[in-house]
């Protein structure tokens, strides 16, 4: 299936060409059939012939669109989804002002596939209207199309018109859509008695199934499909480009309306600000007013709009601004999608293309942050990939990434995390240098908490803060202390030379230092360690710096004390119990019982049934 809009100012014979090619009404409502004039979007279907080589025909939706210009924003709910236009200039009106607005939306939207019909040919020469039409359309997306004179009301040419769309058709299948997750944009609404529920629209991409579950954006809300039509046939799968509808469950009746979206969950990022990179035609210098509104898919919004750049300070495309739009209500985008700006309130015709180029920016804080994101933004092009986003964010989490449209991200450097690999270079530079400046501040504590550092680099998480720990900095329980590679290759906190303490410190373990040569387990108590001013941070920290060996809070002994305990306790008759072992190395209860525990924890010693105790092999 392919789907087309028709294009065209109002009264040029959109809705009677369509009714002629398709046996059907597009005119849904009695008020339109009533005054002879489109208000809403229509819909009408058909399959063309058979092709010569004897291939089924293809089958085209065709969505009308209104043209009056108190309705441009139904005829862009139409038009914003669809790849392809059929667009309508009477031979009797010629070009005409709705035919050049409508033309701007389809310039804007960067619609590439279309076809020229010029209707009423039994009442003028169409071939001024047709050159008209040709040289206006060539300046756009469009570029040359085929075009085709026709009469509605007499059949004249009309089967000319079938086999230029069969050929609209094979250059639509020769350039399919590209993969995408579904995002089909409501375009209408209505409840069935016994139903519920049930949502149209131009499905562009992806594939809908019965029984899936999807999420009604905004408001964020699950809802499943429990019945699936296309072009009034059931089915239980419908991949894009598609006209479809969808009986959700899940949903109350009133809810869903047009510009709403149905999405697959966690693959679109439904955001109410983004940075967007503007279309200029040669010479364009517009001044934006401070809302406009935004057209997307069938969604209208009103966008509030700040200027980051024009093209004379954003870089090096003179055809191109940059603009950070708020949007009133949250709208599922991706990068790269194709947005409409419009001024409705302009005195001429105010009509951009947009590009959405960051779907999550970064908050302006400073001055000269908006100058600052356009030029980063010049250098993006219009479909942004992983790597510019990473340069512009420095960090982001997957699920951003894959939430913004974007695969092929690099490899995550913590836990959902990815990174810009030279911000991550920085950072893995200036951790070592903040962990050393903090412990030179306070050499006492235990390190740097993991915290400080994640708040000294701003970091979003502390998962980040670890991965960087992983090569020179050694993270220790919730601290970060700068590590060295012993001689066994095993990392260990910096020798005292790279963690000094403090001088009274350093004399006070000195002086415990000498007792210690004459007498190795004769630990000082709480008392004779107050004296010496060693407190509990203080022998910590020397026990960090290796200068003690710390078994217990208040109990020190020399480095190395643990490994002639050990020599000691091997020599006696095994297994051994606490006393045999006080006796053996000179010792009181107080300092033996901790050792021992020391000892049990480094798997020196095994504590056995009836308080005793063996060396391990």
């Amino acid at each position: 299936m392919h789907v087309i809009a028709t294009a065209g100012h109002v009264d040029h014979g959109k809705s009677t060409l369509v009714r002629a090619l398709t046996g059907m009404e597009p005119d849904r409502w009695a008020e339109e059939r009533r005054r002879g004039m489109t208000i809403d979007l229509g819909y009408a279907w058909l399959t063309l012939p058979a092709g010569a080589d004897g291939q089924p025909g293809e089958t085209l939706a065709f969505v009308d669109v209104p043209g009056h210009e108190r309705f441009v924003s139904n005829m862009l709910a139409g038009l914003g989804p669809v790849p392809a236009v059929m667009f309508v200039v009477a031979a009797d009106g010629g070009w005409m002002p709705q035919s050049a607005e409508h033309l701007a939306a389809v310039n804007a939207l960067g619609v590439r596939h279309g076809i020229l019909v010029i209707t009423r040919s039994d009442l003028a020469d169409p071939a001024p209207a047709a050159a008209r039409a040709r040289a206006e359309i060539a300046r756009t997306s469009l570029g040359a199309v085929e075009s085709v004179s026709v009469s509605a009301v007499t059949g004249q040419g009309m089967d000319g018109l079938r086999a230029a769309l069969s050929r609209l058709a094979a250059s639509l299948r020769a350039q399919p859509a590209p993969p995408k997750p579904v995002r089909l944009w409501i375009d209408r609404s209505f409840t069935i008695r016994g139903a519920g529920t049930v949502v149209t629209g131009t499905l562009p991409a992806g594939t809908i199934r019965n029984g899936q579950e999807l999420l009604l954006a905004p408001p964020g809300r699950p809802v499943r499909i429990r019945g699936l039509e296309s072009l009034g046939e059931p089915a239980e799968s419908v991949t894009g480009v598609a006209r479809v509808a969808l009986n959700l469950r899940g949903v109350p009746a009133g809810l869903p309306g047009r510009g709403m979206a149905v999405v697959e969950p966690g693959r679109w990022t439904l955001t109410g600000e983004a940075d967007l990179r503007v279309s200029l035609a040669a010479g364009q210098r517009p001044k934006f007013p401070p809302a406009l509104q935004l057209h997307v898919g069938s969604a209208r919004t009103e966008a509030r709009v700040r200027a980051l750049g024009t093209p004379s300070s954003a870089g090096d495309d003179p055809g191109a601004a940059y603009l950070r739009v708020r949007l009133r209500d949250p709208l599922p985008l991706h990068v790269g999608d194709r947005v409409v700006l419009r001024d409705p309130g302009a005195a001429g015709l105010a009509v951009y293309g947009a590009r959405v180029l960051d779907p999550f920016p970064l908050p302006l804080t400073r001055r000269g942050a908006a100058a600052a994101a356009a030029r980063e933004l010049s250098g993006w092009p219009d479909t942004p990939g992983p790597a510019d986003l990473l340069r512009g964010h420095q960090l982001l989490r997957s699920s951003q990434l894959a939430a913004a449209g974007l695969a092929g991200g690099p490899e995550p450097v913590a836990r959902g995390w990815v990174a810009d690999p030279a911000h991550w270079a920085r950072l893995r530079a200036e951790l070592p240098a903040i962990v050393a400046a903090f412990c030179a501040r306070d050499p006492l504590a235990p390190g740097m908490p993991v915290e400080a550092a994640r708040a000294a680099l701003a970091l979003p998480d502390r998962d980040l803060v670890q991965a960087l720990a992983a090569e020179n900095v050694l993270l220790d329980g919730g601290y970060l202390r700068i590590s060295v590679k012993s001689a066994a290759g095993q990392e260990a906190s910096a020798p005292r030379a790279a963690d000094p303490l403090p001088a009274r410190i350093s004399a006070a373990v000195e002086t415990l230092l000498g007792a210690f040569a004459s007498d190795p387990f004769a630990a000082p108590d709480a008392e004779r360690l107050a004296g010496l001013g060693l407190d509990a941070r203080a022998l910590a920290a020397a026990a960090r710096v290796g200068l003690l060996l710390r078994v217990a809070d208040q109990v020190v002994l020399a480095p190395g004390a643990d490994k002639e305990a050990a020599r000691i306790l091997a020599g006696l008759p095994q297994p051994f119990t606490a006393s045999q072992a006080r006796q053996a190395l000179g010792t009181s209860r107080r300092v033996a019982i901790p050792l021992l525990e020391y000892l049990d924890r480094a798997r020196v010693t095994e504590r056995l049934p009836g308080d005793q105790r063996r060396v391990r092999p």
